[in-house]
């Protein structure tokens, strides 16, 4: 099994390891990160299955979740993963899914997109899928901007877990991003 690792300018992505487990319980403890996410923030027990599950998806699925790095220092900055949720929604999510989600302390200076570009470049050069999808809050208008700038278009307004969401799609190797001044930052 291949678990690469992804070098950015700024950036290490490696693929999740049970060493991550002090940081990805931090993450997930904490209120502001889970808002738009969970609602709530995790316990332990639900962080170390959630652990499980993304190096699960290395050995069954050949793709899985990167905890992401400062190349200088090796701070902890977030996740970014391609997984196989097997989600119960309509319509049901049959292609793998980007997620991501970054600690405060590093979100808004562009760690976010340098990452899921990162991401994206891999999934388009070693995943058979025709496309990958990723599930929004409507209300996470940061997260739905990085969709966006990254090449997702929504294609679908649905319920999951009793919320609303918002699905976007894009097709392996898409160049359709918009521009920040088409996303009205600009």
């Amino acid at each position: 099994m291949n678990r690469p690792t992804l070098t950015t300018e700024r950036l290490v992505l490696t693929p999740v390891d049970l060493a991550d487990l002090e940081d990805l319980q931090a993450l997930w403890a904490d209120a502001d990160f889970t808002r738009h996410i969970t609602g709530r923030p995790m316990t332990t027990e639900e962080v170390w299955f959630r652990l499980l599950r993304d190096l699960g998806q290395w050995g069954v699925r050949g793709y899985g979740s990167w905890t992401i790095r400062l190349v200088e220092g090796g701070a902890y900055v977030g996740n970014v993963s391609i997984l196989d949720h097997r989600r119960l929604i309509d319509p049901p999510i049959d292609d793998p899914e980007l997620g991501w989600g970054l600690a405060p302390a590093f979100q808004g200076r562009g760690f976010a997109k340098e990452a899921l570009e990162a991401a994206l470049a891999w999934a388009d050069a070693h995943l058979r899928a025709a496309r990958t999808l990723c599930m929004i809050s409507p209300d996470n208008l940061a997260s739905v901007r990085l969709a966006e700038r990254v090449g997702y278009r929504p294609y679908r307004r649905t319920t999951y877990r009793d919320e609303p969401v918002q699905l976007f799609e894009r097709p392996r190797g898409a160049n359709w991003a918009r521009t920040e001044r088409e996303l009205g930052a600009g």
